[in-house]
């Protein structure tokens, strides 16, 4: 019987090799990730659904009919979906007092490729409402604690998903990144995070559902190889929505391989004009020494964007697409939006969303696609921006509150903690979060690495080669 210690000294890659060696079964893995659920689960709300038995019977499947291993390289391991992502026949609440009692009609694609590749789903993960804010406390499942110290905000939108990984319950989870969705909550919880590139990866098939190409899902994971053997299972080989970058036949195949040396430009100045946290900064700082004691150039810059109107046009068309979202559920249920159990912020999103014209929605995609070349010339220059993931470290919680009677209070501060992950889901670059710091008191602080749109594997070797020079540990040191 695999037992829990040696379940989680393992990461997705290590398990799926034992399977194949037949050390222990994908049963015992799943066993071992539900029992470590039940166990943690209640002190940090990571999980909103789950579907325990299910996932033991399919389990049980890959071991009895071994050929169904063959459906990708981490087939019969267990997996949590981000409640934003549809999962046929389960509770499809996202996030949101709104959705109560809705049950998912379909498969998200994104989903639909990770049951293809034989995961075996055990639950859904905890998120703000419709993933709309930089922490998980969301009213309709309550709050999600930071396993590294229940006090402190796991991030968001995908802190449940992040919550989970870091706790040890399993050593990947889904995660989506609309602003800084996957790269936020790693950083607070000691993760790595990579946002892919837009056009890589599934996606749903129309514009609202990925926020006109702001959003796009991947993992969040205790190693850089999970993340790249998990990209695999999500790459496209045909353009959905949007232009499709170049990409290796494997991820995971490439991401050893040595990045070269790098020319790499640091960012320093909070791009909204904020003050940063000095052990923000630090870990910036040692990271760029890091870089340098690797071979790569490192210079300080400023950064080529004006950020300020870049994320003033991206919020006008997310409004829109919250409000697309909200408006059929609440037509449903013959509710106004005033009337609606939606919080606060969610409601003031979707008020402005309705009001939008075609025109300002056309202006705000020209002005993005302005940023989206800038960025591209800037590259001619640089392979990669250095940057901290937050203003801030993690966060209590309470600090921001969705749901708050002073959204200028909320805006304040959600504009204070922000800042520098947002401008590469307009641009559609690929960005990741690494686990390089832990704060004075003892918190992860994330620092983030951006390249050129289709450079994933770029900063997938970059990442293999920062994580062999300084390991981090897996799971929160509590």
């Amino acid at each position: 019987m695999l037992a829990i210690s040696d379940y989680q000294d393992m990461d997705a890659i290590a398990l799926a090799a034992g399977v194949r060696r037949q050390d222990f079964t994908c049963e015992e893995i799943t066993t071992c990730a539900i029992a470590q659920a039940e166990k943690l689960n209640p002190s940090i709300n990571a999980i909103v659904a789950e579907c325990y038995e299910s996932a033991k019977a399919l389990s049980k499947s890959f071991d009895t009919h071994p050929d169904l291993l063959n459906k990708s390289r981490l087939a019969g391991l267990p997996f949590l979906i981000k409640d934003l992502s549809m999962v046929k026949g389960m509770p499809a609440g996202f996030g949101s007092r709104l959705f109560a009692g809705h049950i998912a009609p379909r498969n998200a694609n994104i989903v639909q490729k990770y049951l293809d590749a034989g995961l075996v789903v055990i639950g859904t993960s905890n998120t703000p409402e419709k993933g709309l804010t930089i922490t998980t406390e969301p009213l309709a499942y309550g709050i999600c604690r930071n396993p590294w110290n229940t006090g402190h905000s796991t991030g968001g939108s995908s802190g449940g998903a992040a919550a989970a990984v870091a706790a040890g319950i399993l050593p990947v989870a889904h995660a989506t990144d609309g602003g800084g969705s996957i790269r936020i909550p790693a950083s607070c919880c000691g993760l790595f995070g990579l946002k892919p590139s837009r056009g890589l990866t599934a996606i749903e098939n129309r514009l609202f559902e990925s926020w006109s190409g702001l959003s796009v899902g991947h993992v969040v994971s205790q190693t850089v190889r999970d993340s790249a053997a998990f990209l695999d299972l999500i790459t496209i080989d045909t353009p959905n929505l949007y232009a499709m970058p170049p990409s290796p036949a494997s991820f995971y195949a490439e991401h050893s391989k040595q990045p070269g040396q790098l020319r790499i430009a640091v960012q320093l100045d909070q791009p909204l004009d904020q003050p940063i946290d000095a052990d923000c900064l630090s870990a910036v700082n040692q990271a760029a020494r890091l870089c340098e004691s690797l071979g790569h150039s490192v210079e300080e810059v400023t950064h080529p964007v004006a950020y300020q109107p870049v994320i003033a046009a991206m919020a006008r068309i997310i409004n829109i697409h919250v409000y697309q979202a909200f408006a059929p559920r609440l037509e449903e249920l013959n509710l106004s939006l005033a009337d609606s159990p939606l919080e606060a912020s969610a409601k003031l999103m979707a008020q402005n969303g309705s009001e939008q014209t075609a025109t300002t929605y056309l202006e705000a995609r020209e002005l993005i696609k302005d940023a989206e070349r800038q960025m591209a010339r800037f590259h001619r220059d640089y392979d990669i921006i250095l940057s901290p993931v937050l203003s801030k470290t993690p966060v209590k919680i309470g600090w921001l509150n969705m749901n708050s009677d002073d959204m200028q209070q909320y805006t304040k501060r959600f504009k204070a903690y922000s800042g520098f992950t947002a401008l590469y889901n307009g641009t559609g670059q690929p960005s990741m979060s690494m686990p390089l710091h832990l704060s004075a008191d003892g918190l992860p602080v994330g620092v983030m690495f951006t390249g050129a749109w289709g450079s994933d594997s770029l900063l997938l070797r970059l990442a293999t080669q920062l994580e062999e020079a300084a390991p981090w540990p897996r799971t929160a040191e509590v």
